[in-house]
């Protein structure tokens, strides 16, 4: 196990501050329906940068997603979600994340932070994967990592449900996260 104060070494790693590709990302969640399937969404990211320290245990993170984008394929879906029965995104309008610290343990990074959706903070800790660094046709140097968090919504005030008729109720509590990153490091 290795612990904040050590140092670890990612090949191809620079230090600086990195900003999102929203072209090359997205924010994507799943969450049980009907105890029988998964529904899956995707929220258009506001904003996402990396301060990226010379340490990579040191590296800082800050993301917004817009809730009002929030996609599911189901239009009728989409606005009850957006609505105050859930989201209220015209009182909360964005999901805010800010990460607090930066782990590796037993061959994985976890990135701890706070977690502020529908007026309520809460920590949470992502599991990163990174996929890489490269440089693009264009010259810029690109990293992509994928990070994962489940959430249970109830925590966060989304409390919103429905019995069903055969037993248990109509929406899962626990929401997968999943955030595909891509970005460039700023010159």
């Amino acid at each position: 196990m290795t612990d904040s104060t050590s140092t670890v070494e990612i090949p191809g790693y620079k230090a600086g501050t990195w900003v999102l590709d929203p072209a090359h990302s997205e924010v994507t969640f799943t969450v049980r329906h009907m105890m029988i399937s998964k529904v899956r969404g995707v929220f258009g990211v506001k904003s996402a940068t990396i301060e990226a320290g010379a340490n990579p245990l040191d590296t800082r993170v800050t993301a917004s997603v817009d809730v009002a984008s929030i996609d599911t394929k189901d239009e009728a879906r989409d606005n009850h979600l957006r609505s105050a029965d859930f989201f209220d995104a015209e009182t909360y309008p964005t999901i805010d994340f800010a990460s607090t610290g930066v782990r590796y343990e037993g061959g994985d990074f976890l990135v701890d932070g706070d977690l502020s959706m529908h007026g309520v903070t809460k920590p949470v800790t992502f599991t990163l994967e990174f996929g890489g660094f490269g440089t693009d046709p264009w010259g810029n140097y690109k990293a992509g990592a994928t990070a994962t968090t489940v959430v249970n919504r109830e925590d966060f005030g989304l409390t919103w449900n429905a019995a069903l008729e055969t037993g248990g109720v109509l929406v899962g509590k626990d929401v997968t996260i999943t955030l595909d990153l891509q970005g460039s490091i700023q010159a």
